[in-house]
């Protein structure tokens, strides 16, 4: 059976980071995406700042650790690899990279329940808080202690056999999507929330996805965007074959299942595109609201409009809006 498990302790949204007790040692886990040399550069600068206001910090290590190995900053870190303890006992999780970096170190900082602090330096980046250009000014917040904690919504996720005994356990911050293994044919699905059926179809897959998850695969399949506000569940049927294929959204207090077909051939759980579970035939994959859920940092009051303009590119010249919200925009832009 898989180790993701979850727990019931939450932040409220909008908590403030605890402060530092007289004496206390501080400690950061570092989690840089180390494929391109600019990256490397940012992680060497964001550990000696973060080292001269007497932080301590960790950087993990993926298989290929040789572009930190061979730096003379991050060479000197205490090393980590991807493990249930390379989070324990740190103030927070600051991810270099774009959003498979993210997702990766969400699952660090998940099980230690700790905030998690993304930078982008990748492509888009919707899961990150704040840009490279921003990387030193996010880290003197970090210095500080000057950001919020706000938690976010997560599923979890139990596959169960044809007798309904549970083979696995995990959970997803994005989404759980539910894929066929044999791309000659389809996979033939059950849908049902609350115990209920709702459609069986012939299909690639069923996404089922957060608010947060809703501007990735779920967007990429035909899904709607939800603000990250809503405590909700969406649903996305991926490529299938029938009338009824509309994403859904339902109660965030639902259980979405989705079962295959006994006959059908081998399917998979994947939780935010790294965490996969098997899916014999004629199982079944339940998912509800998560236990716990990712404790987010926040560096500003942006609201998410302005992100979703920005990371998708959207147009909105002629937009005249209330007072000079319009002018505040344009000059932004420019």
């Amino acid at each position: 059976m898989s180790p993701c498990q979850g727990i019931d302790r939450y932040w409220e949204r909008g908590d403030l980071p605890p402060r530092p007790l007289e004496g206390e040692e501080r400690e950061v886990l570092l989690v840089p995406h180390t494929g391109r040399r600019e990256n490397v550069d940012a992680s060497s600068k964001a550990a000696e700042m973060l080292q001269a206001a007497g932080i301590g910090v960790r950087v993990l290590v993926h298989r290929d650790s040789t572009a930190v190995a061979q730096h003379p900053v991050l060479s000197q870190l205490d090393r980590r690899t991807h493990s249930a303890s390379a989070a324990e006992g740190v103030e927070l999780v600051l991810v270099l990279g774009g959003d498979g970096t993210f997702l990766r170190a969400a699952d660090l900082a998940h099980r230690v329940d700790i905030p998690v602090l993304g930078i982008n330096l990748g492509h888009v980046g919707f899961l990150a808080e704040w840009e490279a250009e921003s990387l030193e000014e996010a880290i003197q917040r970090v210095i500080d202690r000057d950001y919020r904690v706000e938690d976010r919504m997560t599923l979890d996720v139990v596959v169960r056999d044809t007798d309904l005994n549970i083979t696995g356990r995990c959970w997803a911050l994005n989404e759980v999507s539910v894929e066929n293994l044999d791309r000659r044919g389809v996979l033939d699905a059950v849908l049902e929330v609350d115990g209920r059926p709702v459609s069986s179809f012939g299909c690639d897959g069923v996404l089922i996805s957060t608010p947060t998850g809703s501007t990735a695969y779920a967007f990429s399949a035909g899904g709607p965007v939800l603000w990250p506000e809503l405590d909700a569940i969406l649903v996305v049927p991926n490529n299938a074959h029938a009338l009824f294929t509309k994403p859904l959204v339902v109660s965030p207090s639902s259980t979405v299942a989705v079962e295959s077909n006994p006959f059908a051939s081998h399917a998979q759980a994947i939780m935010d595109g790294f965490r996969p579970l098997p899916m014999p035939p004629g199982s079944r994959v339940e998912v509800e609201r998560g236990n716990r859920p990712v404790r987010w940092v926040r560096l500003d009051d942006s609201p998410f409009t302005d992100r979703l303009v920005t990371k998708l590119r959207l147009p909105v010249e002629g937009w005249r809006g209330p007072g000079n919200e319009a002018k505040k925009l344009d000059a932004e832009q420019k």
